[in-house]
């Protein structure tokens, strides 16, 4: 019988790939359940509710958010305690951030749906757009909570040495994105009402399978027990995983900007293709995302056992298949730009030559941004929230906003488009100088 893979293990490559390939097919199956959303919604409802549908989205996702921040802060730190060999903290810290996201779900429910349409509004929604943006979002957001447990329990399955259960979990939610996205939308035509329906039905499976697992007694590394909720523990979570939250929030304020210039310089047309490149990019960078977010409990299990050969280890394997990947993904984002436009936009063939453009210009973005998360993610792992935030908070936010706002003013549009690839160059050269300024704290290179 083979053994399976623990966190005190020495990690080949083999090893590595074989232990993290359930959380990067698990991204990336949640990604693409995601861009089928916006394939029927543009495909069956038009480009203005396809529009309507991007421009609200990023205000989802900064909620969403909070559910990654408690579960990578929360599982660098469980896994850091196990580590050490004590598994009653563990299980301990673990279901403290399980009844912490419960009870911030259901307060950002509230707060998302009362607070939609002033947001929309905000966000420079057209009279035309403003009730999709309204009706898609308050209706994904009733499902805030399962959203953000099914954040959490992608860390968390890792560190209890259940990958595979995460990835079952998230295929399950992802078939069943799909057949109601095709049901509602394609057969019923219920716009994007449906496509939010299918959403959060979605995530309540996706969330709430694993609430099950941990809650009945199981064989992993983790169990649900009571406990109360204890201010140091949560803080060194929240704060450790901030750099994920912030990361998110960065990204979703950046993709407002985004529309916002794009409205300006090129219209709807420019809003519509903005969403194509951003649902393919979910799908590209949840390979790094689900890589990262894999092997960070190896990091941080090895940090807390104290075990420095094997951090040197993970750091440089890491690199190299970043580098490799990277490499593959910039490729095939150039050579697939045509064929993954036209699935979005083939209907329209002004919106499919601009969407066209603007993704080969994109692409170049995916050689940095791998090397770019794992940083962050290393960090993170390493207990270090403050150096991820940074890394996060400047690659995402700072240099993102900056390139986008100025660039255009020298190259136009294009430079809305180059305006990603600019700033992972920034980024790149901040990660390198914070890897090598703590190189002797943590003893990695």
């Amino acid at each position: 019988m083979k053994t399976a893979i623990q966190l005190s293990d020495h990690f080949t490559y083999h090893k590595l790939l074989h232990f993290t390939f359930p959380t990067i097919v698990m991204m990336v199956f949640t990604s693409i359940y995601t861009v089928v959303d916006g394939y029927f919604v543009s495909n069956f409802a038009g480009k203005t509710a396809f529009a309507s549908v991007n421009l609200i989205f990023p205000f989802v996702m900064v909620l969403g958010g909070m559910g990654f921040m408690i579960g990578t802060g929360g599982t660098a730190l469980v896994s850091l305690v196990l580590g050490t060999g004590d598994r009653e903290k563990a299980n301990r810290y673990f279901s403290m951030m399980v009844w912490l996201t419960l009870l911030l779900g259901i307060l950002l429910t509230v707060l998302g749906v009362v607070f939609t349409r002033p947001v929309a509004g905000l966000l420079g929604a057209t009279p035309e757009m403003m009730e999709d943006c309204v009706l898609y979002g308050q209706i994904v957001l009733l499902f805030t909570t399962a959203f953000m447990l099914q954040n959490v329990f992608q860390s968390f399955l890792i560190a209890a040495e259940r990958p595979k259960l995460g990835l079952a979990a998230i295929v399950g939610a992802g078939v069943t994105n799909m057949i109601l996205d095709a049901l509602f939308v394609g057969v019923l035509r219920w716009g994007v009402a449906g496509a939010a329906l299918a959403t959060g039905l979605s995530q309540c499976v996706g969330g709430l399978l694993p609430l099950f697992y941990f809650i009945r007694p199981n064989t992993s590394l983790l169990k649900l027990t009571r406990t109360k909720l204890e201010r140091k523990p949560i803080l060194q979570a929240c704060a450790n995983g901030s750099s994920e939250l912030m990361s998110n929030i960065s990204s979703s304020i950046v993709g407002m900007i985004y529309n916002f210039q794009l409205l300006k310089y090129v219209g709807e047309n420019g809003v519509s293709a903005y969403g194509v490149l951003m649902y393919v990019q979910f799908i590209f960078i949840a390979i790094y995302i689900g890589y990262s977010i894999g092997v960070s409990p190896i990091i941080s299990y090895h940090y807390g056992a104290g075990n420095v050969a094997e951090l040197k280890n993970m750091l440089k394997k890491s690199m190299l298949l970043m580098a490799g990947t990277s490499l593959v993904l910039t490729a095939a984002a150039f050579l697939l730009a045509a064929p993954l436009s036209k699935l979005f936009v083939g209907y329209d063939a002004e919106l499919l030559a601009l969407t066209c453009h603007a993704f080969r210009l994109f692409s170049f973005a995916f050689l940095l941004s791998g090397f770019n998360i794992f940083a962050s993610s290393f960090f993170t792992a390493l207990n270090n929230g403050a150096v991820s935030a940074a890394i996060s908070f400047l690659r995402t936010l700072l240099f993102q906003t900056a390139a986008v706002l100025i660039l255009p003013l020298i190259f136009g549009v294009d430079g809305i488009w180059l305006a990603v690839t600019v700033a992972e160059v920034f980024a790149i050269v901040l990660s390198a100088g914070f890897l090598v300024a703590k190189r002797k704290k943590y003893h990695y290179l």
